[in-house]
């Protein structure tokens, strides 16, 4: 019988603990296991939210610098996963605010809700409350991919967080360190910006049906 994602997800998070308890207690030689397990990870979350593999590559090594500094004071307050996307999360941001090439884009995605959210949200098609990594077909990858990064750094790290890496609310809050408040208005408003650069995609070609 096929594991639930529930119950993948807490033995996932029991044996991160036992690594991490391990390494904290004296076994460094297990810190290589514990990078195994993420840097995959780490180093997609880095090219979704940077587009270039060296910045990518750059992320994962500051996360697990910072990972091998701080862990000895990781209290497990929080899961070791959330930790380690909130460095990360971190490491993205002070990168891009370096890059003065690269300066955060000044579009505003309240151009995007006229009105009323309650009413906007009656108008939008079925397919804007289907979280992204459900469209990540091989089709569509590439063009949400793309469509993505033009979204302004703070709505693309909530919605890539949000639905991507499928953090909740209330982790995607934490993590950032703004309320969850903050992350559901960001993250509507990134799928309506989306839902904005992708109608022609799917209304043209693919015909979803509205609400």
């Amino acid at each position: 019988m096929p594991t639930s994602p529930r119950k993948s997800s807490t033995k996932n998070n029991s044996n991160d603990t036992e690594l991490v308890q391990a390494i904290q207690s004296g076994r460094i030689d297990l810190y290589q296991e514990l990078v195994s397990r993420y840097e995959r990870k780490l180093y997609n979350f880095g090219l979704r939210m940077c587009r270039n593999a060296s910045d990518a590559e750059d992320l994962v090594q500051d996360t697990f610098l910072n990972v091998f500094k701080y862990l000895k004071g990781f209290r497990h307050e929080a899961k070791f996963k959330n930790w380690l996307y909130k460095i990360a999360a971190s490491a993205c941001i002070k990168k891009r605010r370096r890059l003065k090439y690269a300066p955060d884009q000044t579009l505003s995605l309240e151009d995007f809700l006229p009105g009323d959210e309650a009413e906007v949200a009656r108008e939008i098609p079925r397919w804007t409350t289907i979280p992204l990594d459900q469209l990540l077909n091989e089709e569509l990858a590439e063009v949400l991919s793309d469509t993505i990064h033009t979204l302004p750094e703070k709505y693309r790290i909530v919605a890539i967080l949000r639905d991507v890496e499928g953090f909740s609310t209330a982790e995607t809050a934490k993590i950032l360190d703004i309320t969850p408040a903050n992350v559901k208005v960001r993250l509507h408003r990134a799928r309506l910006f989306l839902r904005d650069k992708l109608k022609n995609y799917f209304e043209h070609d693919h015909n979803y049906p509205s609400t």
